[in-house]
């Protein structure tokens, strides 16, 4: 799947230039492990990791790898952090032979899958994939009273060497969001125009809360917050 097939090598740019702070959030999510972490070891598995922005300050205290569907994201990723194993694959049915001692999906990167069916379905391959007294740390998307229909949404970054210029308006299917990129790229050799069609799922706390126990999860919530919302923390049962 290649949802960032063209964007991929902008998309660094354009969270830096909107003050995206990936080392103070992976501070964040250290923190939450180190409280809730009942397993001695220090493996960890970044779902959904992207461009490998949170691996790249995690790895300072774990044994980090990375998963992503998105074959631009990890290239980007394999390029940023060369001494870590990243894996092509999806969320919902990841087999990788070995379990962690903590599993984390950050940045609303959960809101890709299709359904609520296949998001419970994956808290439930988290769980699996936890040694006893493990920790599965999620930072959900929007959740239904935050969404705004119609709205204009529009990330820039003027770089020396670059302009980067993305707009959209947002549209809701039921519970999915259908965010419609439309990409203007400026660079000394010309100008690009693209479009990207993303899909999201919009769920609320209830629908999160009922997977990670539904799991075997013993469920925190609201102990941190990362840009603006807090986190679900789920603790494998030892």
């Amino acid at each position: 799947m290649l949802t960032y097939s063209r964007s991929a090598v902008y998309y660094d740019a354009l969270l830096d230039a909107g003050g995206k702070n990936y080392a103070r959030e992976a501070a964040v999510v250290c923190e939450l492990i180190e409280r809730y972490k009942r397993a001695p070891g220090r493996r960890l598995l970044d779902a959904g990791c992207g461009t490998g922005r949170h691996v790249e300050h995690l790895r300072e205290r774990f044994e980090c790898e990375g998963l992503d569907i998105d074959r631009g994201m990890l290239a980007v990723a394999a390029e940023r952090c060369p001494d870590v194993r990243f894996h092509l694959t999806d969320m919902i049915g990841f087999n990788l032979g070995t379990r962690f001692d903590a599993i984390v999906c950050l940045f609303g990167s959960i809101a890709y899958l299709p359904t609520v069916q296949r998001f419970e379905q994956t808290i439930a391959n988290f769980a699996r994939h936890l040694v006893p007294g493990g920790v599965a740390i999620v930072e959900p998307w929007l959740r239904p009273y935050e969404w705004e229909d119609g709205r204009i949404g529009a990330s820039f970054a003027d770089l020396p060497e670059m302009k980067i210029a993305r707009m959209h308006v947002a549209r809701r299917d039921d519970c999915v969001a259908i965010l419609n990129f439309h990409y203007m790229v400026g660079m000394r050799d010309g100008i690009r125009n693209f479009e990207e069609t993303h899909r999201l799922l919009i769920m609320n706390d209830d629908q999160y809360r009922s997977a990670f126990l539904r799991a075997g999860f013993e469920l925190h919530q609201g102990t941190q917050v990362i840009g603006g919302r807090d986190l679900f923390v789920g603790v494998r049962s030892d």
